[in-house]
């Protein structure tokens, strides 16, 4: 079969089959997404970070963390494609498998950006009409959101010693403002470095991941800053750029409510 030539999120020109059928997945939420675009037989592997669905985390091969791949689980795989993304994946073992398979890479900051990542994967898995539904309900359950008369604003923590917090450029920044919120951490890129004792913020927000904050750090926290409000939040709904928006929007109306 001749090959198709498309551009991934980076730019970069790949070649693929018309129909991939050993496909790699080497993100958790991109992953999620194959298995509801209906690829079961065809996803050789992924990550032992792609937890969802748990079906595959039990039965399909993993190759490595997110940052730290096995090359020759790949290179046993032989992938047709391998599906990545620019900040979750390291450069440098991203650029070595390139040099063996097409490797079609996502950079996702918005959710515009995310709704494009899943129609182009339906495109170049030939999935093109499960993707589109999925992305036409996604858009469809983020236009019933409310935004609050009074935007609360909110810090959203994803490490601890030291303290790190989701800056303006990230996708985690992009689902705050679509509640109307303001992220106190916005005019600074990426994961920045703060101070617990100079965030102006009405509430701070504590990841369940990459950092798992749980109950026992909410309790530490406020007794050392009783007069700051934290709040867990599931990191998933936060973070996650494939098909688990089409649960984020009914999660963050719950977490509205909670916080009003």
């Amino acid at each position: 079969m001749k090959e198709m030539a498309i551009v991934d999120m980076t730019g970069r020109r790949i070649h693929l089959p018309p129909i991939p059928q050993r496909i790699i997945s080497l993100v958790p939420s991109q992953t999620e997404l194959l298995y509801d675009l209906g690829l079961q037989d065809r996803v050789v592997g992924i990550t032992k970070f792609c937890v969802h669905p748990n079906i595959w985390f039990r039965t399909k091969t993993r190759v490595g963390g997110t940052k730290q791949l096995h090359p020759k689980i790949i290179n046993d795989l032989h992938p047709d494609l391998i599906i990545a993304n620019k900040e979750e994946n390291d450069k440098e073992q991203i650029e070595a498998l390139s040099q063996k398979y097409p490797v079609w890479i996502s950079d996702i900051k918005s959710l515009q950006d995310a709704l494009c990542m899943i129609e182009s994967i339906g495109q170049i898995t030939a999935t093109a009409s499960a993707a589109q539904q999925i992305g036409t309900t996604i858009k469809t359950q983020f236009s019933t959101l409310t935004q609050t008369q009074t935007p609360l604003k909110v810090a959203y923590f994803i490490w601890k010693d030291p303290w790190m917090c989701a800056g303006g450029d990230t996708f985690i920044n992009a689902i705050i403002e679509a509640m109307g919120w303001v992220n106190v951490c916005k005019h600074q890129l990426r994961y920045p470095q703060v101070n617990l004792n100079e965030l102006q913020a009405d509430v701070c927000l504590l990841s369940s991941e990459p950092f798992p904050f749980k109950e026992k750090h909410l309790l530490q926290l406020n007794a050392s800053y009783p007069h700051t409000k934290f709040q867990l939040v599931d990191g998933e709904m936060f973070s996650w750029y494939g098909s688990r928006l089409l649960h984020t929007p009914n999660y963050l109306k719950s977490l509205q409510i909670q916080l009003a």
